[in-house]
C-alpha cells in the first residue's frame, strides 16, 4: 500500500488535477490535504480541501456532479496527485464541462486552438 505520508512531506495541502478519464482533457485543479485523500480512496468520489472555507468537501455534494475517481496517480516528485475521474456532469461551478475555458491571448501567436 502507498505510504500517504509521502505525499505531504513538503506541504499539507497539496495540488490535485482532475482529468477526465476517457478523453484525458482536464477539469479542473484543486488542492487536497491527506484526510480527502483517504476519503476519495474509500469513496471512490473526489474529495478537496477548500482553502476559502477552510474545510473538506465532497464535489458534487451539493450540485450532484460527482468526480467519480477512476485512478489516482503521483507526479515524479510525489506532491501533485492526478485523479483520472468520471464525471456525473459538469464539473465547473459555472456549468461548464471544465474550468479551463477562459483564453489568456500570447503575443504573435493565432488564438484559434
Amino acid at each position: 500500500m502507498f505510504d500517504l505520508d509521502q505525499l505531504f512531506q513538503k506541504d499539507p495541502l497539496i495540488p490535485v488535477i482532475i482529468q477526465d478519464a476517457e478523453t484525458r482533457e482536464v477539469l479542473m485543479l484543486g488542492f487536497t490535504n491527506k484526510e480527502a485523500v483517504e476519503l476519495t480512496l474509500k469513496t471512490g468520489t473526489a474529495w478537496f480541501w477548500s482553502r476559502s472555507r477552510r474545510q473538506l468537501w465532497n464535489k458534487g455534494e451539493t450540485s450532484g456532479n460527482f468526480l467519480h475517481v477512476a485512478e489516482v496517480r503521483t507526479d515524479c516528485d510525489t506532491d501533485t496527485l492526478l485523479y483520472l475521474c468520471r464525471p456525473d456532469g459538469p464539473t465547473c461551478h459555472t456549468g461548464a464541462r471544465s474550468c479551463f475555458f477562459n483564453l489568456i491571448p500570447m503575443e504573435g501567436k493565432d488564438d484559434t486552438p
